[in-house]
Order: C-alpha cells, then sequence, then structure tokens
C-alpha cells in the first residue's frame, strides 16, 4: 500500500509510520501546504518524495484542492493520511482522492478542534486518548477506524497530555489502522457512515483488545529488590489473591512473588470439588491433595516434598479449620490463602509473626477468569484458560494391561494438577496425592528423573514404589517411560500422538505398566 501523507507542521505521525511501514505500507509522497514545513526535511532524510502546494492568495479551497489533487497523480497512491493538515477538506478532494485519514487527539465525538487537550483538562475527565477516522466535510467528522485511550494523571498541564496522547495513543491507533487497510480489512461505507474491520465481530479474540485496571498498591520491589513493582486491580472480580481482606494485620504486606504464588495455589486448588490443599514453590506444587478433611489432605500435600515447602504458600479450597492452621504452623509458611477461617484457626495463624494470612471469599467458578494474558516485548499474548477436566471416558487404554479403578482415578488427578505444572512437566501420584513433581525441565527424560528424585528422597511415607505417572506432553521414545519404570511407576496417562506411540507403547507392555492417552496435552509455561 502507497501513502500520501499530507502535513502543515511536523508530521511525527507520518514519518513514525514511515518507519514502522505498518502491514507493508510505505509512504510514497509527503505533501505540505506551508514552506519549509519541518515534516518535509524529515521525509527527505529518509527518501520520501515530497511537494508543497502553498494556498494563494484569494485561491478557493476547491482550486487549491485541485492542484493538490494533480501534483499527487503521479505517485499511484491507496491511501492518504492527514496529520495536522491544518485545512478542512471539500468534496472537490475527497471524491477524487483514495480513502482519506486523520487523526485527532480526544475520544471523538468528544473534545473536537484545534483546543482538545484544553477542553479534556477542563471537562476534568480521568480518560483521554485519540481516533483515527476517515475524513468527511465535517470538523473532526467521519466514520471512526479506531481510537486508542490513555489516561488523565493529576497535575497534568497541555504539555504532559499532548506528549502521552502522541506516543501512547496516536503512535499506536494510526499504524493500526494503516495496517488493516494495508490487509484489506477495512469496509468504509460513506453513505452510512460507517466503518467495518474484518475480525471485530469476535468477542473474545477482536481485531483490537482494551484492558483497564488500577493501580491498586505498591510494593516493596518486584522478583528482585532493585525492580520496583505494583498491583493493578479489576474491578468487579472476587475470588482472588488481589482482593482477598489480610486478617493478620500487624504482618508485612505481599511481596511481589508471594501474589504470583498465591495465584497459582488458589488457581490448583479450585480446580477439586473434594477438600483440596496445595504447597506452591515458586509458582510450582511442591505438593497437591485431595482428602476427605482438609487437614488430612495439607498433610498429604506437604508430605511430597517437606524440604521444598519451607517459605512456601499453601491454598485451601475450603475454610481452613484449626487443626489445619496447626499443621501449617508446624513449618515456616510465607502465606495461606483459604475461602474462610474458623475463629479458631485464626488464633493459631495470627500467632505466626511473618505468615500472612488472605481470605480470599467465595471461590465461585474456577472457569470465570478465562483468559490468560502474558506480556511480550512489544505486545502481549492472549489465549483461554485451560479449563480441561477430563473423566475417565474421556482416557484411551492403549496397552496389554488396563489401569484398576485406582489407578484410574489417580490418573484423572495427576491430569488436573499436572496442568499447573511448568513444562516440561512429570507428576507422581498415589491415590489423590502427589508423591514427586518433576517441572520446569528441557528434557523430559530429566523431568522424569527428578519426580523420581523427589518420591524417593524427599517425600515422607510415600515413594514411587506401585505410583501412577503423568506426563503433560508425549513421550518422543521409550527412555522417559523406562525411567519410570525403573522407579516403580504402575501406571501412566500422556496424551500420546508421538510418531514413536507404538515403541513407548510397547516399552509400556514390556515393563507391565497400564497406560492411558488422554489425547491432549496439559503445557503451561
Amino acid at each position: 500500500m502507497r501513502i500520501a501523507g499530507m502535513a502543515s507542521n511536523r508530521g511525527r505521525n507520518l514519518l513514525h509510520l514511515a518507519d514502522a511501514a505498518p502491514g507493508g505500507a510505505e509512504l510514497a509522497v509527503v505533501l505540505a501546504n506551508e514552506e519549509g514545513a519541518p515534516v518535509l526535511e524529515g521525509a527527505a532524510e529518509r527518501g520520501i518524495p515530497t511537494e508543497v502546494v502553498v494556498r494563494e492568495d484569494a485561491e478557493s479551497r476547491a482550486d487549491h484542492e485541485r492542484r493538490v489533487l494533480r501534483r499527487l497523480e503521479g505517485y499511484d497512491v491507496d491511501l492518504v493520511c492527514l496529520d495536522g493538515y491544518m485545512r478542512i477538506l471539500t468534496e472537490t478532494f475527497l471524491e477524487a482522492a483514495p480513502t482519506t485519514l486523520n487523526v485527532h487527539p480526544s475520544l471523538l465525538p468528544s473534545f473536537p478542534g484545534l483546543d482538545a487537550h484544553e477542553q479534556v483538562l477542563e471537562a476534568g475527565v480521568a480518560v483521554s486518548g485519540c481516533t483515527v477516522h476517515v475524513v468527511d466535510e465535517t470538523v473532526d467528522g467521519g466514520p471512526i477506524v479506531t481510537q486508542e485511550p490513555v489516561p488523565v494523571y493529576d497535575g497534568d498541564d497541555v504539555d504532559d497530555l499532548k506528549e502521552r496522547v502522541l506516543y501512547d495513543a496516536e503512535f499506536t491507533a494510526y499504524p493500526r489502522a494503516v495496517r488493516w487497510f494495508a490487509e484489506d480489512r477495512v469496509d468504509v461505507d460513506r453513505e452510512a457512515g460507517e466503518v467495518s474491520v474484518a475480525g471485530d465481530e469476535d468477542g473474545r479474540f477482536p481485531a483490537r483488545r482494551l484492558a483497564s485496571a488500577d493501580r491498586d498498591r505498591g510494593l516493596r520491589y518486584g522478583e528482585n529488590p532493585h525492580q520496583a513493582a505494583a498491583v493493578y486491580a479489576d474491578d468487579g472480580l472476587d475470588g482472588g489473591v488481589v482482593g482477598a481482606d489480610q486478617l493478620n494485620a500487624g504482618a508485612k504486606a505481599l511481596s511481589y512473588n508471594n501474589y504470583n504464588d498465591a495465584d497459582g495455589a488458589l488457581r490448583l486448588v479450585r480446580e477439586f470439588d473434594e477438600p483440596a490443599a496445595a504447597v506452591i514453590k515458586h509458582t510450582n506444587p511442591a505438593g497437591c491433595a485431595v482428602a476427605d478433611d482438609l487437614a488430612t489432605a495439607y498433610d498429604d500435600a506437604l508430605s511430597t516434598d517437606p524440604m521444598s515447602a519451607f517459605g512456601g504458600i499453601v491454598a485451601l479450597n475450603r475454610a481452613c479449620d484449626a487443626a489445619t492452621a496447626e499443621a501449617i504452623t508446624d513449618s515456616f509458611k510465607e502465606v495461606v490463602v483459604a475461602p474462610g477461617y474458623t475463629d479458631a484457626a485464626l488464633d493459631v495463624l495470627r500467632g505466626e509473626e511473618n505468615l500472612r494470612v488472605l481470605d480470599v471469599g467465595d471461590l465461585g467458578d474456577p472457569s470465570s477468569a478465562s483468559l490468560v494474558e502474558t506480556d511480550l516485548v512489544g505486545g502481549r499474548l492472549l489465549q483461554e484458560r485451560d479449563r480441561q477436566s477430563l473423566t475417565a471416558a474421556d482416557l484411551e487404554f492403549v496397552t496389554d494391561r488396563e489401569p484398576t479403578d485406582d489407578q484410574v482415578e489417580t490418573m484423572l488427578f495427576a491430569w488436573q494438577t499436572i496442568k499447573h505444572v511448568k513444562s516440561n512437566a512429570i507428576l507422581f501420584a498415589d491415590g489423590t496425592e502427589t508423591v514427586g513433581v518433576g517441572m520446569g525441565q528441557v528434557s523430559r527424560v530429566d523431568a522424569v528423573r527428578l519426580a523420581a528424585m523427589k518420591a524417593d528422597e524427599h517425600a515422607e511415607g510415600k515413594d514411587a514404589d506401585g505410583a501412577v505417572m503423568a506426563s503433560d506432553a508425549f513421550f518422543p521414545f521409550p527412555d522417559g517411560l523406562e525411567e519410570a519404570a525403573d522407579a516403580g511407576i504402575e501406571a501412566v496417562v500422556q496424551p500420546g500422538g508421538s510418531v514413536n506411540d507404538e515403541d513407548v507403547i510397547e516399552a509400556a507392555n514390556d515393563r507391565d505398566i497400564a497406560m492411558a492417552f488422554t489425547g491432549q496435552r496439559a503445557f503451561k509455561h
């Protein structure tokens, strides 16, 4: 796509478009209606042809526009982009030229005209921004293509707001609009005064996504003491650690890492309907268990790896009772998070000076927060949350030996838990409790070895002998399964789907291991 840029002054948006080349678009020419306009020098430095067409004294707007059009004739442009072009265009230009866009420094239709920033500040609004619109014969009218908001901060003056709108809004929205045109995704209906963008009909993953949050509190520091950090909160979402009440007011506030770990622990125990407990360390489960009562579930989770659980985060999916509180305080923990506490439990927990006690209230629907967002340099990833919850009917038994009903129950527990273990992930389980966890390895065989080591050297009162193994992805070769067999594993649940599945199944048959395929993996990165 070839663009004709038209400006009267600095044309910073046009030069930014030239540098960004959104969708492969290029500025074919920059035209100014003022001699010596700074945009001309910037264009020349980039090797972009320039034209100057000054309106002569007593020259009509239409005649001036005809001269502008003649100057543009040889450049074969597909789109016209205005940037501070201080003339209202008439039908003479708009009917002869390609689609013409302009960017205005407010969220139209509010605050049109030359003094938009002054109007915004005088109105005392909390949000401003910019609007990219198709130009018509009106002032700052025409159908809107896209908008970009920016906050208005206390103490802002015109210069502050102008700079933020330019760099945070216009430099984002104008290239976005041009890219959509370059990708042939925009339909302009001039008669109806409407613009539609292909992809905007998708409500979950729209062509453009807005997210907003308010700063809830500052933190002492981030992941490390040299990193600043803060917590931002989304209004209206309950059952999470951000809005949780801290019930021991004298304890120190949560750190950045505490929030991450507490959130991960809470997400894990929300997977289960029966009483469940998890101990999290560095966002990975050190142990997880489901039992008939909360205290037993906690003991089973802790005994998976009590050494690693030191200084960890405990999450419960039931109100914490005194027996569970007593067990938690037997060793040092950073945070306990639960949907409530008995008075007797609080008496116990409040006796621990450095333990933070969080009440998240009703856990609600575990799938309510359905999207997961991850920041990237220059963007962000967005995906659906992994809400898979398998039943026995979802498993495909692929070995000569079929698992027992108890082993199937353990497979399902292990699969719900391994969703919360960083890949590559291997989890050993017995009944509905973890035995050993191998997480975050670049080799699946090493993940098996780590889980086996944890089970045999760190677990208390249990080991890998006779346990069930879950793998978050398929085994590409039999070696991982053979390592598990050497550790004492008797049943395996894994996605399947490797080109070497038959070799892995054969190795399982040779070791008399029962194996089930889920048909779907459970990566967590």
